[in-house]
Parts: structure tokens; sequence; C-alpha cells
């Protein structure tokens, strides 16, 4: 049967496909529509209510809120600030109607590469839409949503409206919404008064608020208002003169805080994880309660044994004639049982830098790497008896390419002595030598699965502590000695609730095993060895049992002591920030070691004694630490020391 179509026919088969489809887009636009806000309540802002921080004992300790501040009118903001943005954010934004069409298309190629959303195409006029109108999770809904508000945006209001309320909305990161917020929580000054340097920092923050804050990583944010001028001056916005001078100027961040704040530092490092765990947005204006896991108590102490520490430190650099106004340090404290963070120290005074030198500051560790190296050895068989040579070596081409000979910090050496005396006085030497029979890769694999995320140089000198970590870092693998051999992530945040007390989100920290519990239990009564016999001594005052210790760098740069009771682990850094050096002596043990007992007494007198996790195959015998072999009963050369049973000393 054949069919035979007029032109009648054809005329209302496309007539019916036309209304067929012109319905389905309709009803597609209203499905999308029918929840979207008014676009006029972009001119009937509302303030939000407060969000309130809390410790785990339910001490207050901020409140977070957006501050109320009148719109800056475009023609107040600086040319260099606007064109900026622009150039940063929406190039073709006076020429677009809303949305970018070819930006989409590349987006969504990247996208599909990626496998998961990793470039979101959006104008600014998207990004108001999406500020002032729709939540921050990226979904395919959402983001069509976005371009219909942006539409409208762009047909009711000019480009010069859109931009104004932009600038004015847009978040800036540090809990700074609009240029004006911006302009002074970050510098101090009324925005018409930036610098053109000032102007690219800002405008290159929106892309990742959480990440460009200078109050977050000043080294971040120098390198994107970099990023920033380049493409100024790329795209002739300013000159190759005006371009060099800007990249010159320092960031000077002010000062003054608006007010103050328990646990300052803490409080920041809070704020970041949220903002990038539930968005700004919801942190600020969502009238939040957040629940962390800071222990108020321990925190007044750690404040209180920092400042008491670099007072002490200070007048010792003045005594010698050395700059004391430059000393700073910082402590973090973490829960052995659960990995909560106690207490956060990461500087003398947060109203004079903000930069948290806990979390944020890498410096090389010393000798306080060494527990990572012996852990390693024990892990792989090495007894705590086991001999290493402590004599004069030369290693042949093994600092690129040049002769190294490691010194002992003491400049004696010993023989023959075991590991156990080895890391309890801090010997270079023996550190070295083991590192070398292990293999410094292997090594520094395995700092990373005790929680060292920085990049780690496998080469020999790694024992001695060359390669930069954060406090924080380190820390946490002393904790794991401390707890068995497993690792849990440091967390902050227990849990947040909604304005009507719903939780919205509570703290899931990863956790694994990384080294046995007979390798953690030895290598913890190797450093209680430390304490009662080594570089640690100052710590015999408290109440035991107690393992950690000491670190000091080159020059005295660095002092450390990281350590913990089965409780508590306890990590203290000092030193300058821009590296010089604190003074003769000035090591772990003289400028470190003091702050970490301080804090350790606050939390050492609450709660019944506890002691470390002894494995059921294990067996402690009386050791002599100077040959590994059992000690004559009472010989004053004996050690306590800790074996796997049938690896003891006969």
């Amino acid at each position: 049967m054949q069919f035979r179509f007029n032109k009648k026919t054809v005329l209302i088969l496309l007539v019916l496909l036309a209304g067929l489809a012109t319905g389905v887009l309709t009803g597609a636009f209203l499905a999308f529509t029918h929840d979207l806000p008014q676009i006029q309540a972009l001119e009937s802002f509302r303030p939000h209510t407060v969000t309130r921080i809390y410790s785990a004992n339910k001490v207050l300790l901020d409140e977070l809120y957006l501050e109320k501040r009148d719109p800056v009118p475009l023609k107040q903001i600086p040319q260099y600030l606007k064109a900026a943005l622009v150039a940063t954010e929406d190039r073709k934004f006076f020429a677009h109607s809303g949305v970018d069409i070819k930006g989409i298309a590349r987006a969504i190629v990247k996208d599909i590469k990626a496998g998961k959303f990793v470039e979101g195409a959006s104008t600014i006029t998207q990004q108001l839409a999406k500020t002032l109108f729709l939540t921050p999770r990226k979904t395919i809904v959402r983001k069509i949503k976005e371009a219909i508000l942006a539409f409208q945006l762009e047909r009711r209001y000019t480009k010069d409206e859109i931009l104004e309320r932009y600038l004015n909305q847009v978040y800036f990161g540090s809990g700074a919404y609009g240029v004006a917020s911006a302009a002074s929580l970050f510098f101090g000054k009324s925005v018409q008064d930036l610098t053109l340097a000032e102007c690219a920092l800002i405008a290159g923050m929106p892309k990742s608020p959480s990440r460009y804050s200078p109050l977050v990583s000043q080294e971040l944010a120098l390198k994107r208002r970099n990023m920033v001028l380049r493409q100024m001056r790329d795209t002739d916005i300013i000159t190759a003169n005006e371009y060099e001078q800007a990249v010159k100027e320092e960031i000077n961040i002010d000062n003054v805080r608006q007010k103050s704040t328990r646990a300052p530092y803490f409080i920041e490092y809070v704020k970041n994880i949220l903002e990038d765990t539930l968005s700004a947005s919801t942190l600020y204006k969502g009238g939040l309660s957040i629940y962390t896991t800071l222990d108020y108590r321990l925190q007044q102490a750690a404040e209180k044994a920092v400042a008491d520490g670099i007072q002490s430190l200070q007048a010792r650099m003045e005594k010698n004639n050395l700059k004391g106004d430059d000393a700073q340090a910082a402590l973090v404290s973490i829960g052995v049982k659960s990995g909560d963070i106690l207490a956060m120290v990461g500087g003398k005074n947060f109203d004079e830098s903000f930069f948290n030198r806990a979390t944020n500051a890498r410096r090389q560790p010393g000798s306080a790497f060494k527990p990572i190296v012996y852990a390693y050895a024990i892990e792989q068989g090495f007894a705590q008896n086991q001999l290493l040579l402590d004599a004069p070596i030369v290693f042949k081409g093994a600092d690129n390419g040049q002769d190294w000979n490691p010194q002992n910090f003491s400049e004696t050496y010993l023989g023959e002595i075991t590991m156990r005396k080895a890391l309890a006085i801090s010997q270079n030497i023996p550190a070295v030598r083991l590192i070398q029979m292990l293999g410094p890769s292997s090594v520094s694999r395995f700092a990373h699965r005790l929680g060292i995320e920085s990049n780690l140089n496998s080469n020999l000198s790694l024992a001695l502590g060359t390669s930069e970590v954060t406090l924080l870092n380190l820390t946490s693998a002393y904790a794991v000695f401390a707890r068995g051999g497993k690792w849990i992530e440091p967390y902050a945040v227990m849990e947040v609730t909604d304005h009507r007390g719903r939780v919205i989100w509570s703290a899931k920290p990863q956790k694994r095993l990384v080294m046995t519990r007979e390798g953690a239990a030895i290598i913890t009564n190797m450093l209680e060895s430390v304490i009662t016999e080594g570089t640690g001594r100052k710590a015999r005052i408290l109440r035991g049992p107690l393992a950690g210790k000491t670190g000091t760098t080159d020059s005295y740069h660095d002092a450390l002591f990281v350590g913990y009771s089965p409780a508590v682990a306890t990590g203290v850094w000092v030193g300058l920030d821009l590296g010089g050096t604190m003074g003769d002596k000035e090591t772990g043990a003289r400028a470190a070691l003091p702050i970490w007992i301080d804090l350790m007494q606050t939390a050492l007198a609450e709660g019944p004694q506890q002691y470390f996790d002894l494995p059921d195959n294990m067996t402690q015998v009386p050791m002599d630490p100077n040959t590994g072999r059992p000690a004559s009963e009472g010989s004053q050369f004996s050690a306590p020391a800790l074996f796997k049973k049938g690896t003891e000393p006969k």
C-alpha cells in the first residue's frame, strides 16, 4: 500500500509537530521555572540569621554573619577592579545575553572527558543569579535554572547594573560578600582606595574564595593575583610597566580585627573546611549551629603555653642581641582515640598574623622525623636492640652528585649502639645508616601512609628531617603510634545543625590500618626512652607514661617537640617565619619542649591514669641500651625494652 502526501496533509503534520514541540518546550520551561524566585527579590535583599560555632564542651567560640554594608555605586569602584573582574571571570560579558553558548559547549566537552563537573562556564550574570537565588550544588537542573535566571536578569537590567550588583553581592572569601567588605576585611581601606595590585587580588578570588583568600594562604593569593595581572597586561588593560610595578607589590593584610574570637586560628581552619563542604552561602547565611572538637580548657592552656614559651625565647634572643619580635610558635593537640583536634594555636598573635603555622606552614622537622624511619625498620623486622654503627662516614655522590658527610649534633661518636639508644639521644649517623639499609623511597612511602601529605625527597638526608612537613601532619603521624597502628584523619567539626536543629552534616573521618599493633607498641616504647633516658628528659616531671621526640634543624632555624600520652598527641614548633636562626643552643628540648610540657600538664590533670596498648604476643625485658644484651640484675644500665616474644635478647 502506498501513501501519498499532498501539500495540505504535510502542512497539517507540520502544524501538529510544531504544536507538540511547543508543548514539550513549554512544559519543560514551566517545569524548570515554576519554583524559580522572582528576580525582584534582588532589590529587597535582607540580612540572614547568625551561625554559631561551639567547642566540644559547648563554649560559644564565634558567630558568623553577613556584615551590613551599604552597596557601593559602580562609579566609585576602581576601573582596574571592574576591568580585572571582567577579564578574569567573563571576557564576553558586554557581548552576550547572559549565557556564553560557546563557553558552555567547551565546558560540557571537558566535563564529559573528566566524568564530572570540572568547568562551569558561568558568566558574571549566571554567577549573580546563583549567588542570590540558587544552591551551590552542581547539577544539570541547577545550571539550566541558572541560565534562565541569567536571561531574565539581562532583560531587566543593564550591563552596568548587573556588574554593580555582582560586585556588591558576590563572595570573596573569609566571610567577605561584596567588594566593600573585601576591601575592608583584607586591606582595612575603602574600595575607592585600592591599588592596582589589590584590585587584581580581589578580582581573582571569586573563582575559589576558600583557596585564594589571603587570610587562608598568602602564597596562593599571590600566585592568583599575579595571574590576573598577566591577563590584564595581555588584554591591554594595563601597560607592561604597570604590570611590572604591581607584581612587585607585597600583600599587606590589614591586622585590625573588628571583633574578638576565641581560638581564632582554629575558627579560621573550621570556616575554610566548611566553606568547601557546605558552601560559603550556607555557612554565613544559614543560621547554623556548628559543634567542633575543640576542648576549650585545653585550648586556653595551649594559648598560655605558647605565649609563655615565646616570651622566654624572646628574652633569650634579645640577651644574645637577636631580634626577639620575630619569634613564632605553633601547637596542635589531637585526641588519640578518635583523631579529633582538641587544641590549635597557629602563631603568637592572630591579630598580627592570620597565617596558621600549625596547618599551613611547611618546615623541616629535623630529628622529629626519625621515629618514622625507626618505625618502618621495626615493621621490616628490626628489633630495638639492633646494633647500628655510630662512626664518621662519607656517602659518595649522595648530595646531587657531591659527597655527603653527615655529622652528629653532639659531634661525638659512640661506636656500635642500639637502635633504642640512637633514637633516645638523637644521633644522626645511625639514622642515616638505617635509612640506607631500608631505602629512602620505601621510608617516604611509609611516611605518606602515616598521613604526611607533602612531597618527601627520597634521599639519605630524609632521615634527618630535611623534607618539609606541616605540624598537623607530623602530629597525626605520631598519633598512629599511640593508637596501635591506625591512622585517623584529624577532624575539627563533629556535626552541623540547621536553624531547626536538624543535623545536616556530621564527621566521618577516614581511617586505615598503616602498621602492626606490635610495631606501634615497640616504637612507642622506644620513644618513651627519649623522655626517660634521652633528649626529652625535662618531661619526666609529668605523670607518665609519655613518649615523644625532639627536633632541631641546622643553625637552630626550627625547634620541635612532638609527643603523646595514651590519650593526647601534641606537636609544638618554634622558629622564625623567614627561617632565620633563633640563636645558639635553641634546640627542640630548649625552645619547644617547655611549651609541650605546659600543655600536657593540663591534658594529664584530669581523668584516671592510662597506659599504652600492649599486645598479647609482646614481652618486656630489662636490656642494656648500650649493648642490646639483657641487663644484669641491679645494673645502672637497664631499660624496660619491648620485644615480640621470641625476639627478645637471651
